[in-house]
């Protein structure tokens, strides 16, 4: 909402979630768990009353505007995480050589792809947990930049410079995110 030099939006905070301010710092629980994250930028005002977050700016340039949509996204990501989560699904795909895929220490170990004798590695980012049964790896969790980057990080490791995507079509690759619903 854009009142003559102030921009402003709200954010209602769902029952069952608190939203705490602690300097530039705002800190989400819910019934999933606890998301922090620090706010700090000039210019933008965020303030927690009675059940709405508000985020504001006064005489805003073309960038404060963009952060305050940046910053209600965050906020908006950070209340889904903590009622909801988030997935990632990826699918194994291989068509000569049988790859193995397995969790250990905290990251991915892919076995035998392409028929290589060296595993490729992919990290687990933050409290995301990895699940795999048979061809398809499920990346779940409360933190959405966590859950995409284990998920990048994941088909990264499979990735092959030099060969056709279309024909040459071995790897991991992400095919459902949980917050993309299809219409």
């Amino acid at each position: 909402m854009t009142i003559a030099g102030k921009i402003e939006s709200t954010i209602a905070i769902p029952g069952g979630v608190s939203v705490k301010m602690d300097g530039n710092t705002i800190t989400v629980k819910g019934p999933r768990g606890e998301l922090s994250r620090n706010f700090a930028y000039p210019r933008i005002i965020i303030a927690i009353g009675e059940g709405v977050v508000s985020i504001s700016s006064e005489y805003p340039r073309t960038k404060d505007k963009a952060m305050v949509g940046t910053f209600v996204a965050h906020i908006n990501n950070m209340i889904k995480g903590v009622t909801v989560g988030f997935t990632y699904t990826l699918k194994v795909v291989f068509s000569h050589f049988p790859m193995k895929v397995a969790v250990k220490d905290g990251r991915v170990e892919i076995n035998n792809y392409l028929g290589g004798h060296a595993p490729r590695y992919a990290n687990v980012v933050g409290g995301c947990k990895v699940k795999i049964s048979g061809a398809e790896v499920t990346v779940e969790g409360n933190d959405i930049e966590a859950c995409g980057q284990t998920a990048a990080n994941i088909e990264k490791a499979t990735s092959r410079l030099g060969f056709d995507k279309r024909t040459f079509q071995d790897g991991i690759y992400i095919v459902h995110k949980s917050h993309k619903v299809k219409e």
